[in-house]
């Protein structure tokens, strides 16, 4: 099959041509034809920058959005989540998980309180079919129903410590006011009833806004976010610095650190997962797995020796024997090191401790780290 057949049969958000246009380097992601750097613009390296000191912005359109409605829509999304959605207030989101009857990860997600009977969940671009699947089949006890809104919008992220005023240019709503993992409905870029997410996923301050899905509307905001942050050096970002970014913030990515073999308690996700709040998806298989003890975990990495510790890695003891495996691993480019998280077991696990990595036929000295990597500085 030529690459341009395999091209043809990718989906694609609405400001795909944009993309293009503006010179970036597509690829495969999930079945979604999506950047992964502007090289016209800097690539990478600047793209991650960017997002660290000034302002960047990623067409996250790929995600996905699975709507809830009904009398009894929180009851179902407490049962399909592990986060405990009662605690929400209108207007506000939380970090949470679908999860399998065995405590493995269908996928993580963010569960958005809408309103009283609505609750929306973002869910990973590649897993968009079978995470609405799930929801549907398992939310069908309640008086409810799920829908898959996904491509209803756009979604557009401003990512970094000048979003704030990028964005607040455009709209009639006062970002100051809306905390980290809350958002607002108003007027962005003339565009009445905008949904306005203060939510990310760079390990930075940002927005995440939703506008209409035609080509003209997308690229029109698009174009007006662009020129807006030009003052602030603004550049569109990819896939590749967004891999960078979360990588430095200990976020977790569907298939590396949280996956269907993989169990919340071995992730480390233990704060966002509710064991109390009642019944859920894969509680009585966590409650075991709690009893029975962790048998790995995941921990920071950081190459002492020259060389980088890349996804898929092993992992060895000071003996040479294999303990476990990267399962993330990079260059960071604003820390300036190379960097990695890693299942190894729990007597490997402690800060200080030396590893190593085979990289290349050669077992590179790597030593466990406090994560996340990066921690933005708040605000007063």
């Amino acid at each position: 099959m030529s690459s341009a057949i395999e091209t043809q049969t990718l989906r694609k958000t609405t400001l795909n041509a944009l993309h293009r246009r503006l010179g970036a380097k597509m690829v495969d992601f999930g079945g979604w034809d999506m950047p992964v750097e502007y090289p016209t613009s800097g690539g990478l390296m600047k793209e991650h920058l960017a997002v660290r000191t000034g302002v960047g912005m990623f067409d996250v359109s790929h995600m996905g959005d699975i709507l809830i409605r009904g009398p009894e829509a929180l009851a179902a999304t407490q049962w399909v989540s592990m986060n405990d959605a009662s605690k929400l207030q209108e207007n506000q989101a939380h970090y949470s998980a679908l999860l399998y009857p065995e405590g493995t990860f269908v996928d993580d997600v963010i569960v958005h309180k809408l309103g009283q009977n609505d609750y929306l969940l973002v869910i990973n671009a590649g897993t968009r079919e079978k995470d609405y699947g799930w929801v549907k089949k398992n939310v069908s006890r309640f008086h409810c129903h799920a829908t898959d809104v996904g491509d209803y919008y756009t979604q557009i992220a401003i990512q970094g410590p000048k979003a704030e005023v990028t964005l607040q240019k455009l709209t009639n709503v006062d970002l100051s006011q809306i905390k980290n993992y809350w958002f607002r409905h108003g007027t962005v870029c003339g565009l009445p009833n905008t949904m306005i997410a203060r939510t990310g996923y760079t390990a930075e301050d940002g927005f995440e806004i939703y506008v209409p899905s035609d080509v003209a509307t997308s690229e029109r905001v698009w174009s007006d976010v662009t020129e807006t942050g030009k003052e602030f050096g603004i550049v569109p970002c990819g896939l590749g610095a967004r891999n960078t970014l979360r990588l430095e913030g200990r976020m977790a990515l569907y298939g590396h650190e949280i996956s269907d073999s993989i169990n919340v308690w071995e992730a480390g996700l233990d704060r966002f997962c509710k064991i109390d709040k009642g019944d859920f998806i894969g509680r009585a298989a966590l409650e075991r797995a709690k009893a029975e003890g962790l048998k790995r975990t995941l921990v920071g990495l950081e190459a002492v020796e020259r060389g980088i510790p890349r996804d898929g890695y092993k992992v060895l003891d000071s003996s040479g024997n294999e303990i476990g495996y990267v399962s993330s691993g990079s260059y960071a480019p604003f820390l300036k090191k190379n960097i990695a998280l890693a299942y190894v077991p729990p007597s490997h696990a402690a800060i200080g401790h030396e590893v190593l990595v085979e990289i290349r036929g050669q077992n590179v000295k790597c030593e466990v780290v406090p994560t996340p990597f990066y921690k933005r500085t708040r605000k007063a």
